[in-house]
């Protein structure tokens, strides 16, 4: 009799043991298939995120911002110029309105970025005439400076454009390129006209350089230097073109990062 018993109990905890063995396996096999499943997932979302990666990539390097840009250099913008053929476009000033002389005054970006200038109405008659028409019909005030270039040959700021983005003014063109550098060479707090591809594609957006720039020629020539920043070019430095390009800009040319605006202008 007690052996009988002894063999219940023995049998029992086999049956125990068989049972918790089964429920190993049963817990590792879970596991097992789990892991499976979730490495499936894992793989899965891998390819997608790859695919939608590489679908944006080509998508932002085809025509989105980081399409391939020209090299930098002080035009407005790609858009084609109003006068490709020589001849002035609007109502361009005469280049008596320049005087032959030196004419001074003062540009202020954003309220506090005072800066003194200089234009040289011998050396560029027809650049200062708009320049100074400009100024005195109050056109700049309000206009954004919506360009800045860093690059390691190049650091200026282009105002001016009639609606912020840059594109040219249809209605208002002239030439021909004034007082160009030989050595295409703009020193730091050159006064100078951004153009198009033309010759006679001058008009109301003009750029500052706050670095001594290199800007080489196109087929048409270099760029109307109008005369220089006498003062205030530390401010900026220090107060605009520091803070660097937008947030999001894939390379040194785009809106600076410090929104500017011209608050006021004069000449005399």
């Amino acid at each position: 009799m007690a052996r009988n018993r002894n063999e219940d109990r023995a049998a029992r905890v086999a049956r125990e043991r068989l049972r918790a063995y089964e429920a190993r396996q049963t817990v590792h096999a879970t596991r097992r298939r789990r892991r499976m499943r979730d490495n499936v997932i894992a793989i899965v979302a891998l390819v997608v995120v790859a695919a939608l990666a590489a679908v944006a990539q080509i998508a932002y390097f085809s025509s989105g911002p980081g399409a391939p840009k020209p090299s930098v250099s002080a035009s407005p913008s790609p858009t084609p110029s109003p006068s490709a053929s020589g001849a002035n476009v609007g109502d361009v000033p005469s280049p008596s309105v320049a005087e032959g002389r030196t004419w001074t005054g003062t540009l202020t970006l954003n309220g506090d970025v005072d800066l003194g200038i200089s234009l040289d109405g011998s050396k560029a008659p027809q650049g200062v005439a708009s320049f100074v028409t400009d100024v005195q019909s109050g056109y700049y005030v309000g206009k954004t400076c919506h360009r800045l270039v860093e690059s390691d040959t190049a650091g200026l700021i282009q105002c001016g454009s009639a609606n912020g983005t840059g594109a040219s003014d249809p209605g208002y063109s002239f030439g021909p390129i004034e007082n160009a550098p030989a050595d295409q060479v703009y020193p730091a707090g050159t006064i100078a006209l951004a153009r198009g591809s033309s010759a006679y594609s001058n008009g109301h957006q003009f750029f500052i350089c706050f670095t001594d720039s290199q800007l080489p020629n196109d087929s048409a020539g270099g760029y109307t230097v109008l005369g220089t920043v006498t003062s205030g070019l530390d401010a900026l430095r220090s107060e605009i073109a520091d803070a660097g390009l937008a947030d999001g800009t894939t390379s040194g040319d785009g809106a600076p990062k410090v929104a500017t605006t011209i608050t006021a202008a004069t000449v005399r």
